[in-house]
């Protein structure tokens, strides 16, 4: 996470999260790093869908047709926090970390998704193990999404 910070720092960029199933790791995980601050700006926990919709300006459509366990959802909460946060990049995690199946899918079905000035780039993961194990891979693999993105896409700043 210390290598992702730095180059945010050094391209003048900065980051924000949108959390649904991670419930604040992700956020906590970029806390950890000394100086964060210099890049992160902040996190939303939307755990439950109205947050969703009313604070990530996830569309209602999205939801219904779509649901929260999908690569819609997932986008449209990192572009949300992206613009609702004033931030060059956002990051959303949403999915089933268990024990009971949501929307029809299994427990371990994650989207994370990537949103940047130019570019939008999901994931689908499929993990196993249980809710800490499915929430801490879930925030490793949005750290590596945004990582890869980072060194493909050239800086702003």
């Amino acid at each position: 996470m210390g290598d992702v910070l730095q180059s945010l720092v050094e391209r003048g960029e900065t980051l924000a999260t949108a959390e649904s199933l991670t419930g604040g790791l992700l956020a906590g995980l970029v806390t950890d790093v000394p100086g964060a601050s210099r890049s992160f700006v902040g996190g939303v926990v939307s755990y439950a869908t109205r947050v969703k919709v009313s604070v990530l300006d996830v569309p209602a459509e999205v939801v219904d047709r779509h649901g929260v366990v999908s690569e819609e959802c997932a986008v449209a909460m990192a572009r949300g926090v992206r613009r609702r946060l004033d931030a060059t990049w956002g990051v959303s995690t949403t999915g089933v970390a268990g024990p009971d199946s949501q929307e029809g899918r299994p427990v371990g079905t994650v989207w994370v998704a990537v949103a940047g000035p130019d570019v939008v780039r999901t994931r689908l993961l499929a993990l196993d193990g249980d809710r800490r194990a499915i929430r801490e891979a879930t925030c490793e693999s949005a750290v590596t999404l945004l990582w890869d993105l980072l060194r493909e896409e050239p800086g702003l700043g």
